[in-house]
């Protein structure tokens, strides 16, 4: 078994190496996706955060847009980070993108937490483009099998100084008390209904109450919902995800939610800006930081690697 210092030098090697968008040789990934794992085990279904925290929401494999969301933000591990899920699917580069986190969160795993989205899922991710990519790639599926079992891992949500709550998606008609999400078994496959596909599903709406979701999963719930459940569990604010917004961030509900999304110009033409929530962790003030696309976003699919030469 590798030692600490042998295994963080690998790591070291393996960011440096994303960094630069150039892909992790397969056994790599293995590597890194049961570091990942073991360490992910350990974590909650609702995990504390402490401290000052930058939020991010969706990345969707924007690669060079995720480069430029941790230069605004500061480099980890000096920027704690929480990041709200969906990093996959949709951009050219899930792969990078997804093991840059990874390698982030097993090298400074109490500065970086990753929670699940509702594209973190074997059936989402061979429709919207991670499974494709990862073939396309390292020439077989196995990397996308790494990665899809972490997912099974990630926590469901995060409480920062008990005041934040964060999800990617929204609440659930079945959940009144953060205490009934943390005894919810959540490794494995995204549900298609019930607790735990709602937290990534749901979105707030002006509605009173709950309402059927065009989305086909999840609900639509109004501020009093929202309200109701911030006084039970004594917050003060909910972070989410999960829907588009052009100006990057957008509060509901008196300010007692926020969405934020962190995909500038959302499949390389939406035009939106993005953004990213800083907060304080003495008073708990709320800055957000608004961004542009990388000058260098990816935009153009990357070319396909070479046929091995048995092929020609």
């Amino acid at each position: 078994m590798a030692t600490p210092a042998a295994r963080n030098a690998d790591l070291d090697k393996w960011i440096a190496a994303l960094h630069a968008c150039e892909y992790l040789p397969e056994a790599s990934v293995r590597s890194l996706c049961h570091m990942a794992r073991d360490i992910l085990a350990e974590e909650a279904n609702v995990q504390p955060v402490s401290g000052s925290v930058t939020i991010a929401g969706d990345i969707h494999g924007q690669f060079y847009d995720l480069l430029e969301l941790l230069r605004v933000g500061g480099p980890a591990p000096e920027t704690q980070y929480l990041f709200m899920g969906d990093f996959v699917d949709r951009g050219f580069y899930s792969v990078e993108t997804f093991l840059l986190l990874l390698c982030m969160k097993v090298r400074w795993p109490e500065r970086v937490t990753l929670i699940r989205g509702n594209h973190e899922s074997r059936q989402i991710t061979q429709v919207y483009g991670f499974y494709d990519e990862c073939v396309r790639k390292y020439g077989s599926a196995n990397v996308w099998r790494y990665c899809t079992e972490v997912f099974d891992y990630l926590s469901l949500a995060a409480v920062v100084n008990g005041r934040v709550f964060c999800v990617h998606g929204g609440l659930s008609p079945s959940i009144t008390s953060i205490d009934q999400i943390k005894v919810i078994d959540r490794k494995q496959e995204v549900p298609h209904d019930g607790a735990m596909c709602d937290l990534m599903w749901s979105d707030p709406e002006d509605v009173q109450g709950w309402s059927l979701s065009p989305r086909g999963a999840g609900y639509l719930f109004g501020g009093d919902i929202a309200e109701q459940f911030n006084h039970v569990n004594n917050l003060e604010l909910i972070a989410r995800a999960h829907q588009l917004v052009m100006e990057g961030y957008r509060t509901m509900f008196n300010n007692s939610l926020v969405t934020v999304w962190s995909a500038p110009n959302y499949c390389y033409r939406c035009g939106n800006v993005a953004a990213i929530l800083e907060l304080n962790g003495d008073t708990m003030e709320r800055h957000y930081k608004v961004f542009q696309a990388a000058q260098n976003s990816g935009g153009a699919a990357p070319a396909k690697l070479p046929a091995p030469e048995y092929f020609l």
